[in-house]
């Protein structure tokens, strides 16, 4: 229960009474929630589910409605800031704190999908799916490595850096000692373009290739470069740019 139960009646939001019959239509949504599951929902529906955990007493339709307008989609709800959320009217700690869990729960759940038992590049989807909901959304830009080892299994992924809105900086040198801290033979740079176009800028292509020529003649494969933005990603393997 929240720790806050006059939250929503102190930001406006009308308190439920018996003629409204908010308690009847939460069971509505939950039921249909378990009859036909979460992808048969609306992008409102669930948000308000997720909601109702930490709010049970309040209608938290219309702040899920709220939510997904103020920040763009649902994904876009999760990955909000922290200091972002504390300016809607309706959001208490509590249900900061429990919508910042779901967002860890379904980050820990997207990396586990990738096996580490098995070579990264056959996980590919998985890979770029788990990359997305960590990044996608991010209003700084983030670099990160995933380390492998000689059958292209994961060793660790790592944030390596974080920057402003348009700008990370990268030193290779760092990126190369670090592979060689953990033994890994192969990499993947990642990084996200908080603008939301994930085309590579002239300094992405030239940072990858100067970590690619540090790291070739200490027999470590550069096998891409990942960039993720909101609508969709980019390979510069892909592009023909590595």
């Amino acid at each position: 229960m929240s720790d806050r139960p006059d939250e929503f009646a102190e930001a406006g939001y009308p308190t439920p009474t018996p003629a409204d019959d908010h308690a009847g239509h939460r069971q509505r949504v939950r039921e249909r929630f378990l009859k036909i599951g979460g992808d048969a929902l609306d992008d409102y529906e669930l948000l308000e589910l997720a909601l109702q955990l930490a709010i049970p007493r309040r209608d938290t339709k219309g702040l899920a409605k709220t939510l997904l307008r103020e920040f763009g989609s649902f994904s876009g709800v999760f990955n909000a800031s922290q200091a972002r959320l504390e300016k809607v009217k309706g959001l208490g700690p509590t249900t900061i704190a429990h919508l910042k869990v779901i967002q860890a729960v379904a980050a820990r759940f997207g990396k586990d999908r990738i096996d580490a038992s098995q070579p990264i590049l056959s996980s590919w989807s998985q890979l770029i799916d788990y990359c997305a909901s960590q990044m996608a959304y991010q209003s700084i830009e983030q670099f990160r490595i995933l380390f492998l080892d000689k059958k292209n299994r994961l060793i660790a992924d790592e944030v390596q850096q974080t920057g402003t809105v348009d700008h990370t900086p990268v030193y290779p040198r760092e990126v190369i000692r670090r592979s060689l801290e953990l033994s890994a033979t192969a990499i993947i740079l990642v990084h996200n373009h908080p603008s939301g176009d994930p085309a590579p800028s002239s300094a992405d292509v030239r940072m990858t290739r100067e970590i690619q020529d540090v790291a070739k003649p200490l027999g470590i494969t550069l096998h891409d470069h990942i960039i993720i933005g909101k609508t969709g990603h980019a390979s510069l393997r892909g592009l023909k740019l590595l």
